[in-house]
C-alpha cells in the first residue's frame, strides 16, 4: 500500500517497532489506533512521545470491538498471530501488516535483509558497518535491531543501501523481499510462538519468497535447516561454511586458518582467522556470512576487511563484562535458546561456570546437558525455567553427571552463587537458554544488570 491517507490502522502493541510505526503512518494521514495490554498509567511516557499526532488508545488489552473501524491490522514483533483479535481481523479479510513490511512497499533504495535462529546480530551489525564504511552517512542499519528503519524511510535516497535485520514474527506477515535475503541458521527457536518447526522454518523461508532472478540469496551451507531452502532461490546464490565449497559452489569458506571468498572462476583470500576478535567457530560462521552478504551486495573489498578486522562483536553477545581474580564474566544475554547455550559453551577451552535459565521457549535442553556434562564443572540455574532444565540434567542418569547444579532465586542471586564457586582460570558464561521475561523487559535489560551486578563484586 502506497496510499495511507485517511485510512484506519489498528497497531497492536506499543513497543519500540509500534511506536515507531504509528508516527509514520500520521504522518501519512493514517487515523493510528494504538492498542496494548498495559495499562493507561504504564503507558504514560509513550503516549507523552506522540502526543502531537492525535493518534487514539486502547489501553488494558485488544477488545475485537476495535476490528469494527479498522482497515489495517498491524502486529508489534511480539505479538502472537495465534491472539483473538488477529484470528477475528483474518476472518473478517482485513489484512495484516508491520513496520517491517510498511517500510519494504516505499522504500527507494537497495536492502538487505538477514535472519536466522541464531547470529543474526552480529551478522546484522557487521554488515552495516561495511555499509558504512562503503556508502558513509548512505547507509542505514536497523530492523529487529536499534532503530526501526521506517523512522527513516522519507529521507532515504536511490543510491543509499539498508541492512535490516528480520526476525520470523516480522516475516510471517511479510510480502515483499530484500534484495539481497539471507538466511543464516534454521534450529529450533519460538516453537512456543510458531507451535512447529515446519511453521517457524516456513516464517523464515518468506525472506526469498518474493525476490526476483535480478536477486541474491546468502544460505548458510553448513546448516542443514538453511541450505533446505536453495530449491527455493531464484536469483544467485552464495553460501558460506567453515569447510571447502563443493565445485560449482560461490561464496566464502575457511581453508588452513584463512577465510575466502569464490564466485565463479574468481577466488580472492580475505583475512586470516587469527586476526577476527571474536571467539568461537559460530562467530566466524557469522564473518563469512558477513562477507557473502557484502560481496552479493557489491562493497569494496577494503571495507569489508576494515569492518571485520576492527568488529569487537555486538553488546550482550559474548561480551566480556571483566575479569575479577583470574575469573573472565562473559555476558551472553541473548542466548535465548539452548542451541546458542551449546554454540556459547563449544566456543571456550576454559573451566566454565554456567548461568542458565530464564523463561522457556517449549524447546529441548537434553542435548545442551550432554554438552554441559562434557564441559561445565558448575551451573547455576535461575528462573522459571529451572525446574525443566534441573529435570533435563537429572536425566544423565546416577552417577553420570560431572556437574554441581545450584539454584538462585533470580540472576542477582545466581552472579553470587557463581562467584562463590569459580576460581583463577574459570570463565563465568552467561548463557541462559531461555529468555528474559520471567525477570526482565528484555533480553538487553538482562544483560546490562548482568553487567551492573558483575562489576558490583569485589
Amino acid at each position: 500500500m502506497k496510499d495511507w491517507n485517511g485510512k484506519r490502522v489498528l497497531i497492536l502493541g506499543a513497543a519500540r517497532q509500534g511506536l515507531a510505526l504509528a508516527r509514520w503512518l500520521s504522518l501519512h494521514g493514517a487515523q493510528v489506533t494504538l492498542s496494548d495490554m498495559r495499562t493507561e498509567d504504564e503507558l504514560r511516557l509513550a503516549r507523552e512521545s506522540l502526543a502531537e499526532f492525535g493518534i487514539d488508545w486502547a489501553p488494558g488489552g485488544h477488545p475485537l470491538a476495535l476490528l469494527d473501524s479498522t482497515d489495517v491490522l498491524c502486529l508489534s514483533g511480539g505479538v502472537p498471530l495465534t491472539l483473538p483479535i488477529v484470528a477475528d481481523a483474518v476472518k473478517r479479510g482485513i489484512p495484516l501488516s508491520n513496520d517491517s513490511q510498511i517500510f519494504m512497499e516505499v522504500v527507494p533504495c537497495r536492502t538487505i535483509g538477514i535472519t536466522g535462529s541464531a547470529g543474526k546480530t552480529t551478522t546484522t551489525t557487521l554488515v552495516g558497518n561495511m555499509a558504512k564504511l562503503a556508502h558513509g552517512e548512505k547507509a542505514y542499519v536497523g530492523g529487529n535491531i536499534g532503530d526501526p528503519l521506517i523512522n527513516y524511510v522519507d529521507t532515504m535516497q536511490k543510491d543509499d543501501v539498508a541492512v535490516m535485520e528480520l526476525s520470523s514474527f516480522q516475516l510471517d506477515q511479510m510480502k515483499i523481499s530484500p534484495d539481497v535475503a539471507a538466511v543464516l541458521n534454521i534450529t529450533p527457536n519460538h516453537l512456543d510462538r510458531h507451535g512447529t518447526m515446519e511453521a517457524y522454518t516456513a516464517a523464515k523461508a518468506r525472506i526469498l519468497e518474493f525476490q526476483s532472478r535480478e536477486d541474491a540469496a546468502v544460505l548458510g551451507y553448513d546448516d542443514p535447516g538453511a541450505w533446505s531452502l536453495r530449491d527455493k532461490v531464484k536469483g544467485k546464490l552464495f553460501t558460506f561454511s567453515l569447510q571447502e565449497l563443493d565445485e560449482g559452489l560461490n561464496g566464502t569458506y575457511l581453508h588452513d586458518g584463512l577465510l575466502n571468498l569464490r564466485d565463479g572462476d574468481a577466488y580472492l583470500p580475505l583475512i586470516l582467522r587469527e586476526k577476527i576478535q571474536l571467539r568461537g567457530d559460530h562467530n566466524i560462521r557469522n564473518v563469512l556470512a558477513a562477507f557473502a552478504i557484502g560481496h552479493a551486495a557489491g562493497f569494496p573489498l577494503d571495507a569489508m576487511l576494515e569492518a571485520v578486522e576492527d568488529f569487537r562483536g555486538a553488546p550482550h553477545r559474548l561480551e566480556l563484562v571483566r575479569e575479577l581474580r583470574g575469573v573472565c564474566w562473559y555476558n551472553d544475554s541473548i542466548a535465548t535458546a539452548p542451541e546458542r547455550t551449546i554454540a556459547d559453551i563449544r566456543s571456550f577451552d576454559e573451566p566454565i561456570v554456567l548461568l542458565l535459565g530464564g523463561r522457556d521457549k517449549d524447546l529441548p535442553w537434553e542435548e545442551l546437558m550432554q554438552l554441559v556434562n562434557e564441559r561445565v564443572d558448575h551451573v547455576v540455574l535461575f528462573g522459571e525455567a529451572a525446574e525443566k532444565i534441573e529435570k533435563a540434567a537429572a536425566g544423565l542418569g546416577s552417577g553420570m553427571r560431572r556437574f554441581t547444579v545450584a539454584r538462585a532465586n533470580g540472576l542477582r542471586e545466581a552472579v553470587l552463587k557463581a562467584a562463590e564457586v569459580a576460581e583463577s582460570g574459570d570463565v563465568v558464561l552467561l548463557s541462559p537458554g531461555g529468555t528474559s521475561f520471567d525477570e526482565f523487559k528484555d533480553f538487553e535489560e538482562r544483560g546490562e544488570r548482568f553487567r551492573t551486578w558483575v562489576q558490583e563484586l569485589s
